[in-house]
C-alpha cells in the first residue's frame, strides 16, 4: 500500500487549488460539459501545468456537442487536470465517479479520473491503474468511502500526468448507486462537543520548566484521559469536546502538589462525568489474538477512590455507537472520526502539542492490530516523549518529534502523508538526478530521472556513495533511522535511499566509489519541474510474456483482470509460471482469478482481527477469506513469485494467495511487512498519519506484520548485476524452473 509520492504532490495541488476556486453558485452539476459559460464548462476549474492545453472540444465528442480536452505540449512540466467542487455535502456509504476517457500517445504518465474527500479523508487518481497509450472511448470509474460527518468537501475530475493527449465527457457522480442528482443534501448532526468553542485559538497552557514528578503526573493524564475516552459512554456520547476537556483539567494535574492531590482531581474528574450503566466484561466468542494493556489501572499506586472509579468506568455498558470511533463497513478497521487536525496551528502550543502525544499514544494502545509487534513497552514510550513534545522550540522540532513517535510502531503504512510542508522545507525540494537503492548495504546509483543531465552529473550506474557533504552514508543512516517508519531495516533502508540526495541547495558534495577507487564530486541539484523524480512510479513493463519459449511472466504491476482468461489459454501448459510482485499491484480482484487458476483445491489463505468498541484494546479473529479453484483450470507447472522491501500490503496479500498454490514458492527478499486496510489518523497542526487498521494472519496464526512475506529462496540484487543492467532475482526464477 502506501502509495506513490506523486500522490502526495497531486494532493497537495488540489489542497492549494481549493482555496482559490469559486464555489458554483448554484447547485448545478456540469457532469457532461454542455453547459457554457465565457467559452468554459461551467463550474469546472483546471490547474496545474499551464503550459498544457486546456480545451472544450466540439469535434471528438462521447456524446451531445462537447467534450474536454487535455493535451501536453513541448516544454509541460508534470500534469494538468480539470476539477468540479460537489455544492454539497450527501449521506451515503460509497461514492463512484464513472465517465469516458479517449487517449492518444499517453506515456511517461498516465490520463484518469480523480476524487478527493476533504480533509484528508479520500484519494484516487488512478495512479496504479492509469491510462496510457492510445485508445477510443471507454467508460472508467473509481470508487472512496464516504464519511459524511467529517466531510467537508468533496472534488472530482479528469487529469493527465505526461504527455500525450486526453478526452473526457460524460461524467456522472453516484452514491450507494444513486445519482448524485436526486439525492439531497446532507445536513450533519450538531452534536455539543462541536458547540464548544473556548480553546479554538489555543489552550492557554504555556511552556513551564518541568520537573520529573510532573512528567509521571503527565504520564498519568495521558493514560486516564485515553482510557476515559475510548470507555466512559459520557465521552461516547458526544457531549462532550475531549481534546478541550484536557486543557481544562491539564492545569490542575500539572500544579499538583502530591500524588494524593492528583488522584483525588482525577477522580472528582471521573465523578463530574455523571453515572453510567455497568455490565459484566464477557469476552467474545472469537479467539482472542490479544487482551487490552489495562493492569496500570491497579499498578500504579494509585488511591484506592481513584482505582475503583476507574475500574467502574472499566465495566461501563458500552454500545457500537461512538462519537470518536466507529469501525469501516465489511473491512472493519478503526474511523478515527470527529478528529480535528487544528490545520491552522502549524506549530501548536505546549497544551496541543500534550494533545497530539495523548491521542496518537491512546488510538495505538487501544486500536492498533499489531501493538504486541512493538516490543517495547509502550506506557514507557508515552513517558519518554512527554519532554520530547514540550521541548520541540518550532514548528519543525514538533514534526519531526511527531514522525519518531510514529516511528516506534514499526508499521510502513505509518508516516507523515499528504505533502507535510514542514517536512518538505526539511528534507528540501531539491533532488540529484540519480536514483538510489541500498544494494549489498551500500547507496547504489541504479538509474537517472534524465539520462541527459545524469552523464553531465559524471556518476554513473553502480556508483557507491559513500559520503555527501562529508557526511558518511553509514552515519547518515544511522541519523535518520529514529524518525524513518517501517516494519522492518529493508524497508527503512528503501525510504531512507529518497534522502540521500534531496536537499534545499544547488549542489551536493559526494564521495563516490567506483571499480575499488573513491572520487569526489559536486553534483547539481534539481526541483521537480526539471526533473522528474516520479518517472519510474509508473509502471511500464508488459503484463505478461514469455521470458523463455515455455516460460510465462506476469507482472501484477500491470495486469487486470479482465486480461486474466485470455493469458490462462497462453501459459496453461507452459512448465513455469513467474508472478512478479515487486510492485503494487493494479488490480485487486486479479488475485481470485488468477489464484483460482493455481490452486487445485479450495484454499484458505488469510484470517484476519479486528479491534472493538466495547471491548477497547483487545483484538480477535472474525474470519477468513479462501482463494477459489476452477475445476477446469488447474495449472501444473512450477509458479515462482518475486517479492523485495517494494512488496506491501495489498502486494503482500496478493503474494499470501498464490502461495496456496502446491506448486510454488517465493524467491526475491524482505517484503515491506505491512498488510490491512488502512485507517488515517490527523494530528494537531494538520499532520496526516496513518495505521494498518487489520490483522493479516495465515490461516495458522503465523505473522505477517513487519516479519513480511518470507521467501523460500533468497535472492537479492548485487552492485555487479546492476552495472550490467541484470534482473538477477528474474534470472534465479528462470534456472529454478528449468531445474528437473
Amino acid at each position: 500500500m502506501k502509495k506513490s509520492y506523486l500522490l502526495s504532490i497531486l494532493f497537495l495541488s488540489f489542497t492549494m487549488m481549493i482555496f482559490a476556486q469559486k464555489k458554483p453558485a448554484k447547485s448545478v452539476f456540469n457532469f457532461d460539459f454542455e453547459t457554457i459559460e465565457n467559452g468554459h464548462p461551467k463550474g469546472w476549474n483546471s490547474y496545474g501545468s499551464e503550459t498544457y492545453r486546456n480545451v472544450l472540444d466540439s469535434t471528438v465528442v462521447k456524446s451531445g456537442k462537447y467534450s474536454v480536452s487535455l493535451a501536453y505540449q513541448e516544454g509541460s512540466q508534470n500534469f494538468k487536470a480539470l476539477a468540479f467542487t460537489l455544492p454539497n455535502n450527501y449521506k451515503g456509504k460509497l461514492i463512484t465517479l464513472s465517465g469516458f476517457i479517449k487517449t492518444e500517445d499517453v506515456s511517461e504518465g498516465h490520463a484518469g479520473l480523480w476524487m478527493q474527500i476533504d480533509p484528508s479523508l479520500g484519494f484516487d487518481n488512478m495512479n496504479n491503474r492509469g491510462i496510457i497509450g492510445t485508445k477510443d472511448w471507454t467508460k472508467y470509474e473509481i470508487k472512496l468511502p464516504l464519511h459524511p460527518d467529517k466531510t467537508e468537501k468533496i472534488y472530482v475530475g479528469g487529469l493527465l500526468i505526461g504527455k500525450g493527449k486526453m478526452w473526457l465527457d460524460d461524467l456522472k457522480v453516484t452514491i450507494d448507486g444513486k445519482e448524485i442528482q436526486n439525492l439531497k443534501p446532507y445536513l450533519k448532526t450538531v452534536f455539543p462537543a462541536q458547540l464548544d468553542k473556548e480553546f479554538d485559538e489555543g489552550s492557554k497552557i504555556s511552556s513551564f520548566d518541568y520537573t520529573s514528578s510532573q512528567i509521571a503526573n503527565l504520564k498519568m493524564l495521558g493514560l486516564i484521559w485515553g482510557f476515559l475516552k475510548y470507555h466512559h459512554p459520557k465521552v461516547a456520547s458526544g457531549d462532550l469536546n475531549w481534546d478541550y476537556e484536557l486543557f481544562r483539567i491539564m492545569p490542575k494535574i500539572i500544579s499538583a502538589k502530591s500524588t494524593s492531590e492528583r488522584d483525588a482531581i482525577f477522580t472528582a474528574w471521573i465523578t463530574s462525568l455523571g453515572e453510567f450503566k455497568t455490565t459484566s466484561l464477557k469476552e467474545p466468542k472469537d479467539k482472542i489474538k490479544f487482551k487490552p494493556d489495562l493492569d496500570w489501572i491497579t499498578t500504579s499506586n494509585f488511591s484506592n477512590e481513584l482505582t475503583t472509579a476507574l475500574n467502574k468506568v472499566k465495566t461501563a455498558k458500552r454500545t457500537d455507537n461512538h462519537y470518536y470511533l466507529a469501525f469501516y463497513p465489511y473491512v472493519n478497521n478503526p474511523d478515527f472520526k470527529n478528529e480535528n487536525a487544528y490545520a491552522k496551528m502549524v506549530y501548536p502550543d505546549t497544551g496541543f502539542r500534550l494533545l497530539t502525544l495523548f491521542r496518537y499514544w491512546n488510538m495505538i494502545q487501544y486500536y492498533f492490530p499489531y501493538k504486541n509487534l512493538i516490543e517495547e513497552d509502550w506506557k514507557m514510550v508515552l513517558e519518554e516523549f512527554i519532554p520530547k513534545f514540550l521541548q520541540a522550540k518550532d514548528e519543525i522540532e514538533y514534526t519531526l518529534t511527531t514522525l519518531e513517535i510514529i516511528a516506534r510502531i514499526h508499521d510502513t503504512h505509518a508516516n507523515i502523508w499528504g505533502g507535510n510542508a514542514v517536512l518538505n522545507k526539511f528534507y528540501g525540494s531539491k533532488f540529484g538526478v540519480a536514483e538510489i537503492k541500498f544494494i549489498e548495504d551500500k547507496a547504489v546509483v541504479t538509474r537517472f530521472y534524465d539520462d541527459k543531465l545524469g552523464e553531465e552529473s559524471g556518476l554513473k550506474v553502480g556508483d557507491i556513495i559513500a559520503s555527501v557533504n562529508q557526511k558518511p552514508i553509514e552515519e547518515f543512516v544511522k541519523d535518520k533511522l529514529p524518525r524513518t517508519p517501517a516494519s522492518n531495516y529493508p524497508t527503512q533502508l528503501r525510504d531512507i535511499a529518497n534522502l540521500v540526495l534531496r536537499t534545499n541547495d544547488d549542489e551536493l558534495s559526494i564521495e563516490y566509489i567506483r571499480d575499488g577507487k573513491k572520487s569526489q564530486r559536486k553534483i547539481a541539484t534539481y526541483t521537480t519541474d526539471k526533473i522528474d523524480i516520479y518517472k519510474f512510479y509508473q509502471d511500464l513493463n508488459p503484463s505478461f510474456k514469455f521470458v523463455e519459449k515455455d516460460i510465462a511472466y506476469i507482472n501484477l504491476g500491470t495486469v487486470k483482470k479482465d486480461n486474466l482468461p485470455e493469458l490462462w489459454e497462453q501459459f496453461k501448459n507452459s512448465k513455469g509460471l513467474i508472478l512478479d510482485i515487486r510492485n503494487y499491484p493494479s488490480d485487486h480482484n486479479a488475485m481470485y482469478i488468477l489464484g483460482s487458476y493455481l490452486v487445485h483445491k479450495k484454499s484458505k489463505f488469510v484470517k484476519f482481527t479486528k479491534g472493538s468498541l466495547k471491548h477497547p484494546g483487545m483484538f480477535s479473529f472474525y474470519t477468513s477469506y479462501n482463494v477459489p479453484n476452477k475445476k477446469d483450470k488447474n495449472y501444473q507447472g512450477k509458479v515462482v513469485i518475486l517479492v523485495n522491501e517494494i512488496t506491501q500490503s495489498r502486494a503482500e496479500f496478493h503474494a499470501m494467495a498464490y502461495q496456496q498454490s502446491p506448486n510454488a514458492i517465493v524467491m526475491g527478499s524482505t517484503t515491506a511487512g505491512a498488510d490491512g486496510n488502512v485507517s488515517i489518523i490527523s494530528l494537531p497542526g494538520g499532520i496526516s498519519t496513518m495505521i494498518s487498521g487489520i490483522g493479516i494472519y495465515y490461516p495458522d496464526g503465523r505473522e505477517t506484520q513487519r516479519i513480511g512475506i518470507v521467501p523460500d529462496i533468497e535472492v537479492k540484487p548485487t552492485i555487479e548485476g546492476v552495472k550490467m543492467g541484470r534482473d538477477e532475482v528474474l534470472e534465479k526464477a528462470i534456472e529454478y524452473i528449468n531445474k528437473d
